[in-house]
């Protein structure tokens, strides 16, 4: 029997200095809240894992400073400052604080006002 398997494509926003300027994190809070995100913060300390799981919401992990790795069906990135990747609803994945600096970051899921 075939199987239609659905793997979600893996979107990266990266920032960029000479476009953005530096990374501010008002600026990459109030481009996440335009776009119908609730933003939370967070800090995560050298060591810290996530395994694979999944959401029941659309989000988006942004970076603020350190280094952040990101399985997404199998697909992986590293995110730095400013860098985010869309984690859609269902998709499994995994993080990882990458290095001896804490990843500090912004967590945001779809308000129930814009779920598409």
């Amino acid at each position: 029997m075939i199987q239609n398997v659905r793997r979600a494509t893996m979107k990266i926003d990266r920032w960029d200095e000479e476009r953005d300027g530096p990374v501010s994190e008002v600026v990459l809070r109030n481009r996440l809240e335009a776009r119908g995100y609730i933003v939370s913060r967070y800090t995560y300390f050298p060591g810290t894992e996530f395994p694979d799981h999944t959401h029941d919401v659309h989000k988006v992990d942004a970076v603020l400073s350190g280094t952040f790795q990101i399985v997404l069906e199998g697909q992986e990135v590293l995110l730095g400052p400013g860098d985010a990747v869309d984690v859609p609803r269902g998709a499994t994945h995994r993080a990882a604080v990458v290095g001896d600096e804490p990843v500090v970051s912004l967590d945001a899921v779809r308000s129930a006002r814009s779920s598409k």
